[in-house]
């Protein structure tokens, strides 16, 4: 009984040891000047972009408020767009506001409510909450789940918001689905080279699934090492 919880033990602790080995590997270091930006075409990652969009255009899901000066009746101080993409606005009904930015839907509410009678109307409208921004983190990561994230935030952040890989991970396939008009698109990016800056770290968009990859043969030796101990303790009770 001694000799089988010792060599399980032993066992145990050169598993351990390996494991430890091959979660420190080191940060890759960084290259020195400006960062990757071109996408790599052969990896399906033409679509993607490094570049922050310079305004934003309100989605379904998006909840905005809508101020009209001295008129706290017409104000509205949360309200959701709709999956169709439409508010309700006292005084003025339903209206289409998705694809507009808010400087635009200030100018439409404000003909609107003139139109209907109210004189000079001084409309102002806020995003309150980017709700349309989901991504899906799946895969080795620590926490996957479904994450919102701002506006112009990159692929790093998502990875990030998952509390980053785990020490299991196969970060160079790293794999993001992309809803467009020709169908899901995929595309492939290695994020230990994102790190290092030599390869391009997108802009998310709403929607993205993010998958990050495993070593199958890593994931085993780690399920085996948390197996061992209820093992020993098993073959321990059948000797006695």
């Amino acid at each position: 009984m001694a000799y089988t919880l010792l060599r399980a033990g032993g066992i145990a602790i050169g598993i351990a040891a390996a494991l430890v080995v091959t979660g420190c590997a080191s940060t890759p270091e960084p290259t020195i000047g400006a960062a990757a930006s071109r996408p790599s075409a052969e990896m399906g990652q033409a679509i993607y972009s490094v570049a922050r969009p310079t305004s934003y255009a309100l989605r379904p899901a998006d909840q905005i408020s809508i101020s009209v000066f001295r008129e706290a009746e017409l104000s509205l101080e949360a309200v959701r767009i709709g999956v169709e993409g439409n508010v309700s606005v006292p005084m003025v009904g339903s209206i289409p506001v998705a694809g507009m930015t808010t400087k635009q839907l200030e100018g439409d509410i404000t003909r609107r409510l003139a139109a209907a009678g109210l004189k000079n109307p001084v409309v102002s409208v806020n995003i309150a909450e980017y709700a349309s921004h989901l991504v899906t983190v799946e895969g080795a990561v620590d926490k996957p789940g479904v994450y919102a994230f701002q506006p112009g935030a990159r692929l790093s952040t998502a990875i990030a918001l998952a509390s980053g890989p785990t020490r299991t991970a196969k970060a160079q396939q790293m794999a993001v689905f992309r809803e467009t008009q020709e169908g899901i698109m995929v595309a492939k990016f290695d994020y230990g080279q994102i790190r290092q800056g030599t390869m391009l770290d997108p802009i998310l968009e709403p929607g993205d699934r993010v998958v990050m990859g495993t070593d199958g043969l890593s994931q085993f030796w780690e399920d085996l090492l948390m197996a061992l101990p209820a093992f020993g303790i098993f073959a321990a009770a059948g000797l006695n």
